[in-house]
């Protein structure tokens, strides 16, 4: 399927670089009317402040944009305690919280800091019992019990629940991990450096397949893209680098014949610039241009 007519949203990929103005970059995207700020989460790097705790200040620090962990690193967040962590930031935030999650790479750096080094099979396992550990955790139940062979859970309450519906998007290219998106999550949440547009089609196969056997409707499904490249005033230099209105062009295609429905802007070069060239000359065209070629 390429278009699933899902209304078109827009972010952008904040690094969490330590020495950079990260709030003041975080309060830009929401005065300029993004509405997601996703923060990429590898505690074991160096330069890097905490995700979690980031993305709580961020929160305080903004009127109306979302933010998620893009993607949440599982092998080094407890899945319950990561769930009470999104609910109580929804609650406090008013509803502004989702919940981007992946399987785990770079495993050494993980096991450098105490995680578990899994195999692959073992990581998509491990996946799709968090994803049902998180839920029941949001669920407001009590006396819950989950026996995994990762995460359990033995006699756990629930609470407190959160202000709205938390999506979680998974962060995965396998085709079990794809399998498992379909059947079981709200979202998939791909980047461009690994998942080229010409492998979208594919890649949405899978996932709409395992969706509809399990009952679900595939354009229910989010397509979130984390689209990187530099937005220029020169020529074309390749997909997604060049001027606003190649970047136009390429993500009203994206939208309308690959399917993908939230534009997760990582921009290299000076922040401040790209930024503010996204949302002014980007987002709004983008807008106009797939709600043309949605009517026409």
């Amino acid at each position: 399927m390429g278009d699933y007519g899902r209304d078109v949203e827009f972010g952008y990929f904040l690094v969490p670089n330590a020495g950079d103005p990260l709030l003041k970059t975080a309060q830009a995207a929401d005065r300029l009317g993004l509405d997601l700020i996703g923060v990429q989460d590898h505690p074991y790097q160096r330069r890097y402040v905490d995700t979690w705790t980031l993305l709580s200040v961020i929160a305080a620090a903004t009127e109306r944009v979302r933010v998620f962990p893009d993607v949440a690193s599982l092998p080094l967040r407890p899945p319950a305690v990561l769930a009470k962590s999104a609910a109580s930031l929804d609650l406090l935030s008013g509803g502004r919280v989702e919940l981007g999650l992946g399987a785990g790479a770079f495993w050494d750096a993980i096991d450098a800091y105490g995680g578990p080094r899994r195999t692959p099979k073992e990581a998509i396992d491990a996946l799709e019992e968090a994803v049902g550990v998180i839920r029941a955790i949001w669920s407001g139940e009590r006396s819950l019990r989950l026996d995994g062979t990762h995460y359990r859970l033995k006699g756990a309450h629930s609470g407190p629940e959160p202000a709205h519906p938390i999506e979680i998007w998974l962060g995965v290219r396998g085709p079990r991990a794809l399998a498992l998106t379909g059947r079981l999550a709200d979202g998939w949440l791909p980047s461009s450096s690994w998942a080229p547009p010409e492998s979208l089609p594919a890649y949405n196969a899978r996932i709409d397949e395992a969706a509809t056997a399990a009952g679900r409707a595939p354009r229910d499904i989010r397509r979130l893209y984390n689209v990187n490249g530099t937005i220029t005033d020169g020529r074309s230099s390749g997909f997604l680098n060049g001027p606003a209105e190649q970047w136009v062009d390429e993500l009203t295609d994206v939208a309308v014949a690959y399917g993908m429905d939230t534009f997760v802007f990582w921009g290299e070069g000076d922040q401040d610039t790209q930024l503010r060239r996204f949302a002014e000359e980007v987002v709004p065209a983008v807008r106009e241009r797939v709600r043309q070629e949605r009517s026409g």
